[in-house]
């Protein structure tokens, strides 16, 4: 036998613990230059291990579901000239004749259950492959092609033998799809022939994850999802960098808005609002009272304390928007008080004041007390009664621009309005097109609680008060 040289993974751009997902050689195949032994898995993609050198693979140094990185070793391959000419080259010399030879005696004919008996002792014998080595589609073939065979017997093969537990029996790009939903495949039951795992099985998943809240609890998180580790990079092998911290802030609001985000599912309803009238109404205010605002006796309308104003009223006649949905999923808490929350952004991040008994206070009133708050925030003193007992939110990008977004829920509210910048845009009102002044809104809600229709119907409300604010007095 000449000497075993060994298959070692190339280059995979620096990871480290890629897993196994798949064996496409066993002991005893012959392979050609480049031809694939393993798949592995990273974060990124699906690859190949390629066999370096043709020849016999004589030894597997790896199984379904290791981790093994840049330069683990494979396999171990008996390089062979004669391998390159391919399997019909192997196939016309037989490396050992003498012993397969007694597979094919006539007795075998007469005796067909001895003749299984001398056969599997032979392969025995002369092989050393594992049933756990191999992908499923490959053992079947070999399955079926022993069942045909008059030299073999027919061999039963089980998934729960070849795959180990702690590899969930999915497709590669199952596998993304779950990732990308942030979905452990451990928690998941497969439909599918043998136990494997489809997308609708991950799809199940999710949705039976979303309807019960935390009543699906994958092991360890509590709320039906299990998210991997986040991809450690060192991004100054690609250029320069330079590091800076999270503020207290950021890190708080980020924790919690990436819990919001994984566990409502979300829908946005876009609405536009006529607020031509509402702005002049704003501006002529303000100018009458221009001088007590320049002394400080006054307060400076904004349209922010119009939305609150109108929000408050909407919430009054879509009580479902002014609720919180608890913790197990089951129970909707309906809540009698209209506190309203706001976005304000401070140099050390974005922090959600709250506006009290919003129904019961005036325009000027709500300005007056946004003004207060969004100081505070500025100046980093709000305390966390000022942030606390809101039922819905809004936030603002008008002073800065843009045309629609998508606010995420505030959690345990359960519907947010984002408002973006008003632009003239000639609205046609019958007979000829006017240039009217259109303030995009943005509503996100949780689809759990709130169903598309009655989003549609709050957003269209809001929009109509807005457009005219004597329609609150009714």
């Amino acid at each position: 036998m000449a000497e075993l040289k060994e298959a070692r993974v190339p280059d995979i751009g620096g990871y480290d613990g890629v897993p196994v997902i798949e064996v496409l050689v066993a002991v005893g195949d012959t392979v050609q230059v480049d031809q694939g032994l393993v798949t592995l898995e990273s974060d990124k993609a699906t690859m190949e291990v390629p066999a370096p050198f043709a020849g016999v693979v004589r030894e597997l140094k790896v199984k379904l579901g290791d981790e093994i990185a840049e330069g683990s070793v494979v396999a171990l391959i008996e390089p062979s000239a004669d391998a390159a000419a391919g399997p019909a080259a192997a196939a016309a010399e037989p490396a050992e004749p003498s012993r397969v030879e007694p597979a094919r005696a006539e007795p075998a004919r007469a005796e067909p259950v001895a003749a299984s008996q001398e056969t599997r002792a032979v392969e025995t014998a002369t092989q050393v492959e594992p049933t756990a080595v191999g992908t499923p589609d490959r053992l079947a073939q070999r399955e079926t092609a022993a069942a045909t065979s008059p030299s073999s017997p027919p061999v039963v093969f089980d998934a729960s033998e070849l795959l180990p537990g702690k590899v969930p029996y999915a497709s590669p790009a199952v596998r993304l799809f779950a990732r990308e939903l942030g979905v452990d495949l451990m928690q998941v039951a497969g439909s599918q022939r043998g136990g494997r795992i489809g997308k609708e099985d991950v799809q199940k998943f999710v949705k039976d994850a979303m309807q019960g809240g935390g009543a699906v609890a994958a092991a360890g998180s509590g709320n039906g999802l299990s998210l991997l580790p986040w991809p450690k990079v060192d991004f100054s092998k690609f250029g320069p960098t330079e590091t800076r911290a999270l503020s207290r802030i950021q890190k708080i609001s980020g924790a919690n808005l990436a819990r919001n985000w994984a566990m409502i599912p979300h829908v946005t309803q876009f609405e536009d609002a006529d607020i031509t009238g509402l702005e002049a109404l704003r501006v002529q205010l303000n100018r009458e009272n221009e001088k007590l605002i320049a002394k400080g006796k006054a307060t400076k309308l904004t349209m922010l304390a119009f939305l609150m104003k109108a929000a408050a009223n909407a919430l009054q006649k879509f009580p479902d928007f002014n609720a919180s949905l608890d913790a197990d999923g089951e129970t909707l808490v309906l809540k009698q008080y209209f506190h309203i929350g706001f976005a304000a952004d401070t140099p050390n991040g974005l922090v959600v004041p709250v506006v009290r008994d919003c129904d019961r206070k005036g325009v000027m009133e709500i300005a007056m007390e946004t003004g207060e708050l969004a100081a505070k925030a500025r100046e980093g003193k709000l305390g966390p009664a000022q942030m606390s007992g809101g039922c819905f939110s809004i936030s603002s990008l008008g002073g800065i621009g843009g045309t629609k977004f998508t606010p995420i829920v505030n959690a345990p509210e359960v519907a947010i309005l984002g408002v973006s910048r008003a632009a003239m845009q000639p609205v046609w009102n019958g007979e000829k097109f006017k240039p009217r002044l259109i303030l995009p809104l943005s509503l996100s809600y949780d689809h759990r609680v709130i169903d598309g229709a009655a989003a549609a119907r709050f957003a269209v409300y809001l929009a109509q008060a807005l457009a005219d604010m004597r329609r609150l007095l009714l």
